[in-house]
């Protein structure tokens, strides 16, 4: 496994108002598939983690996002 990319996305909470920060990294496994990883804040504070599989396409996109654009794995 590889980790191709990752970033920070900051993020206004919806019900606290309060910043947070989610992490999200990009992975290409051995086969040639990638997997997202999204985590809403710092590891040991996160409150919801995903992994999403993606392919090729999915996973260009995501590298080639502008970053208002950024996040939008999430929804």
């Amino acid at each position: 496994m590889q980790m191709i990319s990752s970033r920070a996305v900051a993020f206004l909470d919806a019900q606290s108002l309060v910043p947070g920060q989610a992490r999200e990294a990009l992975f290409r496994d051995g086969d040639g598939g990638f997997f997202l990883y999204l985590s809403d804040g710092e590891p040991w504070f996160a409150t919801e983690e995903r992994i999403i599989f993606l392919g090729p396409r999915e996973a260009l996109i995501w590298l080639n996002e502008s970053p208002q654009d950024q996040g939008s794995f999430w929804e």
